[in-house]
């Protein structure tokens, strides 16, 4: 009876440290404050939102100019010129 109470008693202590531990991590810290929570939820927003913009004027500017070079095409071929064109005047 005595061995099953001090294996449940260091159980409890092993569990304790577990969780004091988790309490510690820096996920848990930021979801303990309102504001810091708002504000981590802001910058990632403002990340995301940055790096979808980035990367879509990447892929419409290689996908503009690679329809671009179809010029057997007339209607895609002269509208993707007429995009590379306006691109060009932009930088």
């Amino acid at each position: 009876m005595s061995d099953d109470i001090d294996v449940v008693k260091s159980e409890i202590a092993r569990l304790s440290g577990e969780l004091e531990k988790l309490n510690q991590h820096r996920f848990v810290r930021i979801h303990n404050s309102i504001w810091r929570l708002i504000l981590f939820q802001f910058m990632r927003g403002l990340a995301f939102g940055l790096g979808s913009v980035i990367g879509a004027t990447i892929l419409v500017s290689l996908l503009a100019w690679w329809v671009s070079q179809f010029e057997f095409l007339p209607i895609i071929g002269e509208w993707a010129a007429q995009i590379v064109e306006e691109i060009e005047k932009l930088k």
